[in-house]
């Protein structure tokens, strides 16, 4: 039986995946075929940015860069996927 420990950090990643999907798909769905490209459209290091899309975490302030990118509210990002 895991310890609440291994529960929440099994728990934060499940969670982390989604939002990585999430950013990938709503990235997509803009136009941008490149990760790379919507990093450096919006002002955000492509080798962090690329790390989001992988799964790994990242503050909130990053994450209103990237909505704020993708022109979408928080509302909006949270209502699909979670």
């Amino acid at each position: 039986m895991k310890n609440k420990d291994e529960q929440f950090e099994e728990f934060k990643q499940e969670q982390l995946q989604k939002l990585a999907s999430r950013i990938k798909e709503l990235r997509i769905k803009k136009g941008y075929t490149s990760y790379e490209y919507f990093a450096y459209d919006h002002n955000i290091p492509r080798a962090q940015y690329g790390r989001y899309e992988k799964g790994e975490d990242l503050k909130f302030s990053s994450l209103l860069k990237i909505l704020k990118g993708l022109d979408i509210s928080l509302k909006e990002f949270f209502e699909e996927g979670f």
